[in-house]
């Protein structure tokens, strides 16, 4: 079975999956998780996407979230030793930080503002990356959270944003970015520092992404891989009785049933959802045979929208149900 340690194991988590697969909202439902357990998590978000203090924090997190570490969560645990914190990540705060330990505080945000991030960002690929995986890094070394989660990037661009320490590395044979680049990569490639989470949905083109991420990650970078979370999978679906197997008399007795075409409607209903839900059973099948990872099953959540009270009921999950050895 997958237990929660799996996404524990390293001191790193890297949350990836094509945009609409609920990426963020299982990355709030693992720092809850963990921070339940009693450790101390710390959520980076990079992308600036609001939402993300909410999920975990409710109405007391400010959005949107800060270069400053924001606590979101706190008093966890069975000691009240588990917290959640989170903080915003960008090459141009990053750059800026890097600038001002170095003794240039007072052209940092001068360059930063006049878009010198764009122009680096042209003349050398891959060095906004490494300015955001630089800080990570550092954030990681400092050991002053049990875990890091970090919201990251669409599956296409996770590949690129992972290899930018790589490329670098051979781009440039010395000097601080050769270093920093070569720090970055013993990072992700220590399954003790780091892993990556990736997540999907059971649908057939998200889960062909997947399959193909995990082998790119592997293959050029070099990463571990940890359990894949399949989100929203409505198990619950292939329970629905088969309205080709009520006998109608049944509902005879029920005068709300037989009355503005509402027996129709609840037949159709039912034969809707047993159908999504084996569809959904076989594309999860297909990914357990294509990608020999352990899965953890997310149920589908019947709302408008996501709110901290769906994270909660999501965190439960991921140490008490939905799990698929």
């Amino acid at each position: 079975m997958v237990q929660l340690q799996s996404f524990t194991a390293s001191r790193l988590a890297i949350v990836a999956g094509k945009g609409g697969v609920g990426k963020t909202t299982v990355t709030a439902a693992l720092a809850r998780a963990a921070a339940e357990q009693g450790l101390r998590v710390l959520v980076i978000e990079m992308d600036g996407r609001p939402g993300l203090a909410e999920l975990i924090g409710g109405e007391r997190a400010v959005s949107p979230l800060g270069y400053d570490e924001q606590v979101l969560l706190e008093g966890c645990g069975p000691d009240s030793t588990g917290r959640v914190s989170a903080r915003s990540l960008s090459a141009a705060a990053a750059l800026v930080e890097y600038l001002d330990e170095h003794g240039m505080r007072r052209i940092s945000r001068r360059l930063v503002s006049s878009g010198v991030v764009d122009v680096v960002s042209t003349a050398a690929p891959g060095l906004p990356d490494l300015l955001v995986l630089g800080k990570i890094k550092q954030l990681e070394r400092s050991g002053t959270a049990d875990l890091m989660i970090v919201d990251g990037p669409a599956a296409g661009h996770a590949i690129t944003f992972l290899m930018a320490a790589a490329g670098l590395s051979e781009a440039v044979s010395s000097g601080p970015i050769h270093t920093q680049a070569n720090d970055v990569l013993s990072m992700l490639r220590d399954p003790a520092r780091c892993q990556v989470v990736l997540v999907t949905i059971p649908e057939e083109t998200p889960i062909n992404e997947t399959i193909e991420t995990a082998f790119a990650l592997e293959d050029r970078v070099g990463v571990q891989l940890g359990p894949v979370v399949v989100n929203g999978f409505d198990s619950a679906g292939l329970a629905v009785p088969d309205p080709s197997t009520i006998d109608p008399t049944m509902l005879d007795s029920e005068p709300r049933i037989n009355t503005l075409g509402v027996r129709e409607a609840l037949m159709s209903a039912a034969r809707f959802r047993r159908g999504r839900a084996a569809d959904q059973a076989v594309q999860v099948e297909r990914l357990a045979s294509a990608l020999p990872l352990p899965q953890v099953h997310l149920p589908a959540l019947f709302d408008a929208a996501i709110d901290h009270s769906h994270v909660a009921e999501l965190a439960h999950a991921l140490t008490a149900t939905g799990e698929r050895a």
